[in-house]
Parts: C-alpha cells; sequence; structure tokens
C-alpha cells in the first residue's frame, strides 16, 4: 500500500511540475508590456536572453527570475509533501528530483505552446536551487566566469551545463546524478543550433540583437 501511494505520487509530482515549468513567462510579459510575440523576435526563444534583446532589462530580469522559480518552487513543495506525508525515507527522496524534472521539461516542451519552449538555462539553476544551492551558484559562477571571457551566452550555458555532471558525480547520489546528467543532455540538445553557429563563428553575443 505503502508503495503504491508513493508510486501515485511521483506521477502526481511529476504531472504538477511539468505543468508549473510550462508557464511561459518570457511570452506572458512581454505581450502584457505591449512587446508582441516575443517568439517573433530575436532568435524566438522565449527564454531572458532573447527578451533583453527587447532592450527591456526590466523584463529579461523578471523573466529570468520567473524561469528559475518555476524550477525552484516545485522542488520546495515536494520536499515538503514528502516530508509531511511519508517522513524521511529513501522512497521517496526521488520526490523533489522529479519535481524539478518535470518542471525543467515542463519549459522546454510547454503544452500551451505545441512543446517549442525555451532552452532551460534560467529553470535548470532554479532546480538546483531547490535541489542542493551550492551547485547552483557552482552553475552561476561558471556561466559568469565564461561570459565574463567570450561574451557569449550560449557557451557560457553549455561550458556549466558540461561541468555539473561532473561535479554531481562527487556527491553519489544517483536520482541527483541522473537528474542533472539528463538536464545536461536537454541544454545541449535545445542548443544545437546555437553550437553549429559556436563552429562557424557566427553566434551572436551578449548584448547584440541577433
Amino acid at each position: 500500500m505503502h508503495i503504491d501511494l508513493v508510486s501515485n505520487s511521483s506521477i502526481l509530482t511529476f504531472l504538477l511540475g511539468y505543468l508549473a515549468g510550462s508557464i511561459p513567462f518570457g511570452l506572458l510579459l512581454t505581450r502584457a508590456f505591449g512587446l508582441g510575440d516575443i517568439r517573433q523576435q530575436g532568435s524566438g526563444n522565449i527564454g531572458a536572453t532573447n527578451v533583453l534583446r527587447t532592450g527591456h532589462r526590466g523584463l529579461a530580469a523578471a523573466t529570468l527570475l520567473a524561469d528559475m522559480l518555476k524550477g525552484t518552487l516545485p522542488v520546495l513543495v515536494a520536499s515538503h509533501y514528502a516530508a509531511v506525508l511519508y517522513g524521511p525515507t529513501l522512497a521517496v527522496a526521488e520526490l523533489p528530483a522529479l519535481a524539478g524534472l518535470g518542471a525543467f521539461l515542463g519549459h522546454l516542451f510547454p503544452l500551451w505552446l505545441r512543446f517549442r519552449g525555451g532552452k532551460g538555462v534560467a529553470t535548470y539553476i532554479g532546480v538546483l536551487i531547490g535541489l542542493y544551492w551550492p551547485f547552483a551558484l557552482l552553475f552561476c559562477a561558471i556561466w559568469l566566469a565564461t561570459a565574463f571571457v567570450f561574451k557569449i551566452s550560449s557557451l557560457s550555458a553549455l561550458v556549466a551545463a558540461a561541468t555539473l555532471p561532473l561535479a554531481a558525480a562527487t556527491t553519489g547520489d544517483k536520482r541527483f546524478i541522473i537528474v542533472i546528467l539528463l538536464m545536461s543532455l536537454l541544454v545541449f540538445l535545445k542548443h544545437r543550433d546555437n553550437i553549429k553557429r559556436l563552429l562557424s563563428g557566427t553566434e551572436g553575443r551578449i548584448g547584440g540583437k541577433g
């Protein structure tokens, strides 16, 4: 009976995380402020980097924060839910990880936008904040250092995403390692066009409009 409850909770947790992650804040905010459909501007992405290309730094910051929170909040809610209903058992340790993975997938493949979402960097950081905040700091530090040197947002994200699975491996937590590895692989998948431009030397730089 306990196993069935945990199984049902896992499915529900993942789905709720997915729905939370599917909220397209970049699109909603730019529309609310009369900037039209962000998908028709710049890179066509709904994330903070493309919102910044509109010249509205405040909206870009709000998008970044909202996309992070939709990764963090499902993890924290799942952690609280698991602790209250089941206690600190190994059987439910997966719930926060499933909530975070669901939120991340929701951002990348949102139901409301025909599964065409963002590239997941901000939500990745948000999930890390909820699961293990020191790794969120590590991700941000790597991103900032790479951006300072190369001034390319996509490269910064890729370097950080490539580093995190190696850091996660030091924890010995299989659930955590699997979630981090999956998110990093998906970041690379969503950045495949950026990778092509990086290799050809045509990728845009931070602050550019392309």
